[in-house]
This record gives structure tokens, C-alpha cells and sequence, in this order.
């Protein structure tokens, strides 16, 4: 199938020829520079097509069932869409873009930026600038592993923020010129999964089909961060929702901090952020609200539990959380017990009341209708606080008929006398019998 975009050039949209010498010796130096394992990516910028929210294009090498190929992101305002197409059609497609649609590419490679420049008269220009070599052999071996990533068509490379958002400088995370703070590069990382996972879970709770559905006005979409801090996730949150199509984004960060909490505020009102605001507060004493999704990463102890139970009050399709500490089981497993033996070490114990801790929420979560997983959110390199309890609510929120018994089931066996979530449920009645 021809690219819309690809046709819209062929007509050329009333725009003056051009020139095609220099023009084709750029198309050349990018099929070689692939050829030659030095390409990197390949940007078209400057647009000045029909397409009014058509931003830019990126190109990338990839492998699709062993067949190298090339990836193009064509980026709007409020969505992306990504094309693969074989390296010949690639730069076919490219040949045909420049000029009516783009006026202006980047060829990354791995020794050299070549810029391609075309004039309103159609007069092109080509500059070509050699990169600096690596300081030393491991920056060098750097620039090769990341080279190779770009030829992989691997989903975790894929970045779900995207670099130049102004809040990622405002918060420190990026410079002025868009490159991320090194010290920095681990808070990126965890930044980018957690949009994974919660672009993930928004697809599988059905909140965007709903949205997608025909309506006069936008679906509002609302989401809580407890414990939200310096506001790195909620802002990362709220971009993600405002670029989904029907979509309306009003996500609240809550923070018992008031320094941060005037923080996020005047960033979200410098950048004018709409549906985005911060509240100062308690999980536990905040009031009940309905609610799509909420969030609560590293909440101390049973901080985590009043969270979830204040998600499930609101009923939210999506509840996405991080426990931190686990303190309130960890003195009941020393009640006599056949493990005894082994608990009696500190790390084994501590290790148990987090497994017990965390299995009997998942459950809790399960019977109160939802589907459950426990995972690694991140690497451990990165946080030891890496663990993550992601739940969607089931169509009619049935509940799994054997959890309630096996959390009975695993009470009794370890002696446990109260799990905080468990209580919190059952004083509102939420908690089926």
C-alpha cells in the first residue's frame, strides 16, 4: 500500500521542483551509510504539507523475521504512527518526501551528520559534519552497543516519553538541550517503563475504546499518584494521556510533602498543563472520589493498602502500585510455626513478610474482581524497590471464586491475624463473603 503522505509528494502540492543531483546523492549516502553498519536514524523535519499536525518523521533500521527493514515514526500533534517497509521502498519513500512535504534532514551515522536543506525555490544544500572520536575505548564500545540497538527491532528500546518534553528539563532530568542529566539516566529508564506498563494496562482495562467511541465531547480519564513526590511519574502520566486521541487528561499527584506539591504546581502552570494539578495530603484521610486509575509507588507499609483501598472505593479500572517497607506482618510470623527454623534469620523473615504481604493484595485484589500480576517494574541495578502489583479490573469486576479461601488458607497456615487491606475492605463491605 502506497503512504498517503508518499502520494501527497508525488502531486507535489503546487511546490517548486528540486533540484534532483544533490538530492539523490543524499538518498545514496543513506543507503550507504546502512549498508555500511554506520546508520543511526534519519530525521525529516520542516514540514510544510497538507497534513497540518504532521510534525516530523523518524527513520530507523530494523529486523522484521530476519529481513532488514526500515521503521518510520510519522509524528503528530496528539498521536504516532509507525510504518515498516522494505530498505529499497524506504528510500524510495524518502526520495519522495523531501521537498513537497519535508524541506530539512538529519542523517545520523556513526561518524557523521549529513543535514540536507532544501530552499522554497527547491535549491538543496548538503552539509556533512564528522562526529568527534570516542575519548576512549569504552565510550567506544558505548556507541557501538547503542548503534547495534538501533538496527534491533527490540520493545524495550522503544521510548515512550519523548526526550524533548518541556517538563523533563524542568524537572531536571534533561538539559536545556534536550540531552538526559547522567545522573539522571536511571530515574529515564524507570521513567519510560513505568509509561510501558501503564500504556499497557490502559489497554487491556478497555479505558481507551471508550474514549475512541463517538462522543461529542472527550473522555475524561482521571488519575490519582499518591505519593507522587517531585512529580516525575504524574507528569510522564499526564503527557501519555493527552497525546491518546479522545482523551481528556485530569490526573492529581497527592504528596504530603507542601514543597514539592508547589513545585509541581508551578510547573504544570509555567508549562500550562490542563488537567494536571497537585494536592497536599494523606492517603488515608483523603476523601473517597471515582477514579480510573491509581497509582501509589514505594507508599511505606500499610500506606500501600489504604491506597489500593481508596482505588477500589472509586473503582477504578486500573490500580497500579510499588509497595516499599513491610512491616505489619513481619511481627506476627513469629507466632510458633513449622517455619520457625528458617524465619528465625532476619533476611529470610523480612523476605517472607514481603512475599506474604504483596500475595495476599494481588488475592484481595482478585477476589474484589480484578486480574492480577506480581512482577520486576525495574532492574535491581536500578532500585531495590522494584517490585510492582498491576491490576485491571475484570468486565462486571467478577471475582476469582478460589481467593477468597486461599487467603484464608494462607492466614491460618503462617498465623497471620490481620492484613490491613483485608480490614479495610471488609469495614466497607467491599470484600465479597
Amino acid at each position: 500500500m502506497k503512504d498517503p503522505l508518499a502520494t501527497e509528494a508525488l502531486h507535489g502540492a503546487g511546490a517548486p521542483p528540486v533540484a534532483a543531483l544533490p538530492l539523490d546523492r543524499f538518498i545514496e549516502r543513506c543507503s550507504a551509510s546502512l549498508a555500511e553498519g554506520r546508520f543511526v536514524k534519519l530525521l525529516l523535519a520542516k514540514h510544510h504539507g497538507r497534513q497540518p499536525d504532521l510534525q516530523r518523521v523518524m527513520v530507523r533500521a530494523v529486523s522484521l523475521k530476519g529481513e532488514p527493514c526500515l521503521s518510520f515514526v510519522y509524528r503528530h500533534t496528539t498521536r504516532d504512527v509507525t510504518k515498516n517497509l522494505s530498505v529499497d521502498a524506504g528510500w524510495h519513500t524518502v526520495r519522495e518526501l523531501l521537498g513537497p512535504v519535508f524541506r530539512n534532514a538529519h542523517l545520523h551515522t556513526a561518524d557523521e551528520t549529513v543535514e540536507l536543506t532544501i530552499s522554497q525555490r527547491g535549491v538543496c544544500t548538503l552539509r556533512s559534519t564528522p562526529l568527534a572520536q570516542p575519548a576512549s575505548a569504552a565510550e567506544g564500545r558505548a556507541d557501538e552497543r547503542e548503534a547495534a540497538g538501533a538496527a534491533a527491532h527490540d520493545r524495550e528500546k522503544q521510548r515512550w516519553v519523548d526526550v524533548r518534553q518541556p517538563f523533563l528539563s524542568a524537572l531536571g532530568v534533561t538539559t536545556a538541550q534536550h540531552d538526559v542529566v547522567p545522573a539522571m539516566s536511571r530515574k529515564w529508564k524507570q521513567i519510560n517503563k513505568f509509561v510501558e506498563v501503564f500504556a499497557g494496562a490502559l489497554r487491556a482495562s478497555g479505558l481507551l475504546s471508550a474514549a475512541e467511541a463517538p462522543a461529542e465531547a472527550p473522555r475524561a480519564i482521571r488519575v490519582v499518584d499518591f505519593g507522587s513526590g517531585k512529580g516525575y511519574l504524574t507528569f510522564a502520566v499526564h503527557d501519555h494521556l493527552r497525546h491518546q486521541p479522545g482523551v481528556e487528561a485530569q490526573v492529581t499527584g497527592v504528596e504530603l510533602r507542601g514543597d514539592l506539591v508547589r513545585l509541581g504546581n508551578a510547573v504544570a502552570q509555567k508549562l500550562g498543563l490542563q488537567g494536571l494539578r497537585f494536592d497536599e495530603g494523606d492517603v488515608s484521610t483523603r476523601a473517597a472520589e471515582p477514579i480510573d486509575v491509581m497509582i501509589a509507588l514505594h507508599a511505606c507499609d500499610t500506606a500501600t493498602d489504604h491506597a489500593i483501598h481508596h482505588g477500589l472505593r472509586g473503582g477504578a479500572a486500573v490500580i497500579l502500585c510499588s509497595p516499599c517497607c513491610h512491616k505489619q506482618l513481619r511481627p506476627q510470623l513469629l507466632s510458633p510455626h513449622p517455619l520457625r527454623p528458617i524465619l528465625q534469620h532476619g533476611v529470610h523473615l523480612g523476605q517472607h513478610a514481603e512475599m506474604l504481604t504483596d500475595g495476599l493484595r494481588a488475592l484481595l485484589l482478585e477476589a474484589c474482581g480484578y486480574d492480577t500480576q506480581v512482577f520486576e517494574f525495574v532492574a535491581l541495578e536500578h532500585t531495590q524497590k522494584n517490585k510492582m502489583i498491576l491490576a485491571v479490573r475484570r468486565p462486571g469486576a467478577l471475582p476469582a471464586p478460589a481467593s477468597g479461601r486461599q487467603i484464608d488458607d494462607l492466614k491460618a497456615f503462617y498465623g497471620i491475624r490481620e492484613h490491613c487491606l483485608e480490614t479495610l475492605l471488609r469495614a466497607d463491605g467491599l470484600l465479597p463473603a
